[in-house]
């Protein structure tokens, strides 16, 4: 149909394909597309909910100045202006672009091409820096270049898939949804899960290795020295194609097998059977991401994985090879335009002066970047002291997402003049900037992106661009045009800057830089609009490459040769008596980076709808917090207060928060805030996993929970939670001191209309307060209070904001926080798709559902994106369990 449009999902590195269908009531349904190679159909929870988070609420549609409304052309000339003045009396490294693997490449591009060939500075990082700036160091230290070996097809070709560092299940959902379906046709097909957690994913694995935190490098070393004293070793791969092995061997053979055993804390049988499948098995493949890339010790971890790829000759074949899992939508797209401190455009080496030379020449620029810039930490750092005089932060929010973030809120508050290129108006980013530019948003941008597999999506629009918003790369072309570089910066359209792009990769590259998309080089507008979903290279001679690298070597070293790195554990402990908790952070399911779009959705926030900690059973009772309690976690940088989520999921002495929450939806969720600026020591990637932190019990008096039409307005509480649901926001609450009167507390809090008084009571000696608002047959609001977390049925509440209430034994049923036994409780949501609740799943399998897809068949939990299915599949086995007992 004419009106859907193909595009690709703005989430993670997967690089889905979506069609999107515009109605005529402007309501946005996509769903999966079957012909992109990538999901071939499928979609996560987050991509099947993208239709709910594109809105106008929250938008910035307008250029501002100091606060107030301002025309495009004045806001972009005191850019320019600002910026030029810095550099005149500072020095171009004086100013910074801090990016984002959300931008589209040609936004990457221009941003890049601006600061490193006419500014001068190599001072522009990115996000991605968090994410995936590890595996660019390993990469380029082994391989000679930032260059993924393999294709998604191998993990459906391998018969041993391991994954290390990754929660597959709930960050790449897509694609674990295909290692499922290739195990489920093929058995015999193992797959190790390497993770502290129990994760969801460690769900499907045969093995599951509960290592201590940051004790891949030993365990991976171990499996180096224990195929050499098996003659596991490809001797004519590596002696053909690699260079350095004895002395990576000489490093690995000072790590005993005991040595391992003592680092990683696994059972020798586990470490064992480890050890004999990666060495008996031909046909492996070695997925690694945050878990690896996120630490001190990230870059020496990939290598330690390389190394045995590199010895076993098990690269660049079907269904073998390392596989570095990309956490952005365009983390790749990034790295190929020199989006990192520390790289040139088109994978060329910022350190070559012969790169340099030849990037100069191509674009014809004044100057060139002769050393890596600032990385991320160091950015904010040089922020903080004053060397960075102006900086431009674009479609990203550091003061959540970086490590020690209260002190880069500081010092972006305290930078002399800051501009913020974002779609929303309110962040706890935006906050802080001279200058807010509106930027167009997912549906209403056009461009490419890269996945993790190196193939090359299109973005296209769908939507018109709302108020005056612009695309990223014309913001950026227009502040070139004013500094005084109009002649290249003189774009019309994002066709124009990728055909420069691809053309640029091909500049006098005669097959001795692995990207390569010259034969994108000359494309017409029309050929890049209806541009396929490629692989690269695509050089513009000799067809169609290969999809894979290395199987017969062909490294980017200057001898052509890898380069074996010797790499030594180093101790990874960094508990004490005063901080005993390691803390790792990460990602959940149906949420993305900082909420800013996430949050729009009430299906998405109705899975998980605060942040929380997980918590091992007896670490809970040492530090006094029951189930729902409230937990404060501290470290030296600051505090965060969450909610306890007790499991033996969790390994004792460690604990999981997620990154997501923001200053809009919480009180205090800003887990970076509590993370130290540990970097690693190579690719500068802070180290977001091992966290010493304090935990203790978070003392209130009461607990509360709210459902409201209005949106809250200044929540005046010790502890609160906001999370979108249909047809308004649920609140979790919790009080340091009792309020004097709560009905009056209810009505400036929810909005609650003058004369419009409340159903319900409240008791004093016990503490319990439940008061229900209603307009007619709508309810407005409904508030609970306890001394203990508030036990109501959540999801059944929240779901009475679209029901009609003009029965009294039904509103007195919702100040009992209970449906009556003719409804049924749903119970908290599992299956975020089609909103299935446990208690629904519970009844199905007492109802003779005996496994996942039975349950599936009764409710379609499960059935479309499928990252639910191992915690359905936890349901089944608990009650099937309970039943034979």
């Amino acid at each position: 149909m004419e009106n859907e449009v193909k595009t690709t999902c703005p989430y993670c590195g997967v690089g889905c394909g979506v069609i999107a269908k515009v109605g005529d009531d402007g309501t946005v349904s996509v769903k999966g597309d079957p012909d992109h190679p990538s999901n071939c159909g499928r979609l996560c929870s987050k991509g099947s909910a993208l239709g709910e988070t594109v809105d106008l609420d929250g938008r910035l549609l307008h250029p501002e100045i100091g606060g107030k409304r301002a025309e495009w052309d004045d806001a972009l000339d005191l850019v320019a202006r600002t910026f030029s003045t810095a550099i005149a009396e500072h020095g171009p490294d004086s100013v910074a672009f801090y990016v984002s693997g959300q931008l589209l490449t040609e936004d990457y591009y221009v941003a890049n091409k601006l600061m490193k060939g006419f500014i001068g500075s190599a001072n522009i990082d990115t996000n991605s820096r968090l994410c995936m700036s590890s595996s660019v160091a390993g990469h380029r230290r082994a391989f000679g270049a930032d260059t993924v070996p393999g294709t998604y097809e191998d993990l459906e070709l391998a018969d041993l898939v391991i994954l290390t560092g990754s929660n597959l299940a709930w960050c790449h959902p897509v694609l674990y949804q295909r290692l499922a379906a290739a195990k489920a046709k093929r058995p015999g097909m193992k797959i190790v899960v390497i993770d502290p957690r129990r994760t969801m994913t460690a769900d499907l694995a045969d093995l599951h290795l509960a290592i201590r935190p940051d004790t891949d490098v030993a365990l991976f070393v171990g499996l180096f020295s224990h195929l050499v004293l098996n003659n596991a070793i490809d001797q004519n791969y590596v002696a053909a194609h690699t260079s350095g092995f004895a002395e990576a061997f000489v490093a690995s053979s000072s790590v005993s097998f005991s040595d391992v055993l003592e680092q990683t804390g696994l059972p020798a049988m586990q470490l064992r059977e480890f050890y004999r499948l990666f060495t008996t098995t031909e046909k492996v493949v070695t997925c690694y991401s945050q878990g690896v890339n996120q630490s001190s010790s990230g870059t020496d971890k990939v290598n330690a994985i390389l190394n045995c790829h590199l010895a076993t000759g098990r690269i660049g074949r079907p269904g073998m090879g390392p596989f570095s899992l990309t956490g952005q939508p365009n983390a790749m797209g990034g790295r190929e335009v020199g989006g990192l401190a520390n790289m040139l455009a088109a994978h060329m080496a910022i350190e070559s002066a012969e790169d340099r030379d030849r990037v100069q020449r191509f674009w014809q620029s004044p100057r060139i970047a002769e050393k890596p810039g600032l990385k991320a930490v160091d950015l904010f750092q040089a922020v903080a002291d004053g060397r960075i005089r102006a900086l431009w932060i674009m479609a990203t929010n550091p003061v959540v997402s970086m490590p020690d973030a209260d002190a880069v809120a500081a010092a972006i508050k305290a930078c002399p003049f800051v501009v913020v290129s974002d779609i929303l108006k309110t962040t706890d980013t935006a906050r802080h900037a001279h200058i807010l530019l509106p930027s167009l948003g997912w549906g209403e941008k056009s461009g490419t992106v890269t996945n993790s597999e190196r193939r090359i999506s299109r973005q296209r629009s769908f939507l018109d661009a709302p108020g005056e918003a612009r695309a990223d790369w014309w913001q950026l072309a227009e502040v070139g045009r004013r500094m005084g570089f109009a002649a290249a910066f003189d774009y019309e359209a994002p066709a124009q800057v990728f055909q420069e792009h691809a053309a640029l990769s091909a500049f006098e590259n005669e097959g001795g830089r692995d990207f390569d998309i010259g034969a994108c080089a000359g494309l017409t507008r029309q050929a890049y609009d209806t541009l396929a979903p490629f692989q690269w290279p695509q050089p513009a001679q000799g067809g169609k490459a290969e999809t894979r690298f290395f199987a017969e070597g062909g490294f980017y070293h200057a001898d052509g040769k890898a380069r074996f790195v010797a790499v030594e554990p180093t101790p990874s402990d960094r508990t004490s008596t005063t901080y005993p908790f390691t803390l790792n952070t990460g990602r959940i399911r149906d949420q993305w980076h900082t909420m800013t779009r996430t949050g729009k959705s009430a299906r998405l926030s109705s899975h998980i709808a605060e942040p929380f900690a997980e918590l091992h059973p007896r670490d809970a009772m040492e530090i006094g917090v029951g189930n729902a309690g409230l937990v404060e976690i501290e470290s030296p940088q600051g505090k965060a207060v969450v909610r306890a989520l007790i499991t033996d999921r969790q390994a004792r002495g460690s604990i999981f928060v997620p990154m997501h929450w923001n200053d809009q939806f919480a009180a205090a969720g800003r887990i970076d805030a509590v993370v130290p600026p540990v970097t690693d020591r190579i690719s500068g990637q802070p180290a977001s996993k091992n966290v010493a932190v304090a935990a203790r019990k978070f003392k209130v008096a009461h607990y509360g929970f709210a459902v409201s039409q209005a949106k809250p307005d200044g929540l005046d509480a010790a502890y609160w939670a906001l999370a979108k649901a249909e047809g308004g926001w649920r609140i979790e609450l919790a009080f340091e001191q009792p309020v004097e009167d709560w009905c009056e507390w209810c009505r400036k809090t929810l909005s609650i209309p003058d004369g419009i008084e409340p159903l319900g009571y409240t008791d004093r000696p016990s503490g319990e307060v439940r008061l229900a608002f209603f307009d007619g047959p709508r309810l407005l609001a409904v508030f609970f209070l306890a001394r203990e977390p508030v036990a109501v049925a959540r999801s059944w509440a929240v779901a009475q904001l679209g029901a009609e209430h003009a029965n009294i034994r039904k509103r007195f049923a919702l100040v009992a926080g209970r449906p009556g036994a003719d409804k049924p409780d749903p119970g908290a949501t599992v299956c975020a798709c089609f909103g299935v609740g446990v208690n629904q799943i519970v009844a199905a399998v007492r109802g003779g559902c005996r496994s996942v897809d039975a349950v599936g068949k009764a409710l379609n939990a499960g059935t479309n994106c499928g990252s639910c299915r191992g915690e359905i599949q936890n349901i089944v086995d608990g009650c099937l369990a309970a039943a034979a007992e």
